[in-house]
């Protein structure tokens, strides 16, 4: 019996090892936001990762998202368990909390932001390829927001 036991516990290990050596690491993306226009409402973190899917205006391509309250004009979110690879963030100053982007005559009426960028314009659209970085440690990002 003691060698069924002992057979079956180095079986057990020796598979816990070989799953913990094939195993992805993952890493934590915090991202800082500050000096909002104000304190209203809440800010939407868009995480892409994939080319071709920033302008995303209808948040149909993303592949993570998350909300958060805004306290002091600032706020910082954290998404956990990422696999290393090509990151590119968007956020909206949600003030009406509809989860949407919304727009006067064509510009947003709201604040929006993207990662690499501190402006946003007709000549400075933000996309993927523009706005990626790779992500391969436990990182922490500034992302600048606009109001137009």
């Amino acid at each position: 019996m003691n060698r069924i036991i002992i057979f079956i516990t180095a079986i057990i290990s020796i598979w816990g090892l070989s799953a913990m050596k094939h195993s992805t690491p993952t890493y934590s993306l915090t991202i800082n936001v500050e000096n909002l226009q104000n304190s209203t409402g809440k800010l939407q973190f868009t995480l892409y990762n994939k080319e071709g899917t920033i302008p995303d205006e209808d948040f149909e391509n993303y592949f993570r998202q998350g909300r958060s309250g805004i306290n002091g004009k600032a706020a910082t979110y954290t998404f956990k368990n990422l696999p290393i690879g090509k990151y590119a963030i968007n956020i909206l100053h949600d003030e009406n909390e509809n989860k949407k982007i919304d727009k006067g005559w064509i510009l947003p009426i709201e604040g929006i932001g993207f990662s690499n960028f501190e402006s946003i314009g007709f000549s400075n659209r933000p996309n993927f390829k523009k706005a990626s970085f790779n992500l391969t440690k436990n990182t922490t990002k500034k992302v600048t927001i606009v109001y137009m």
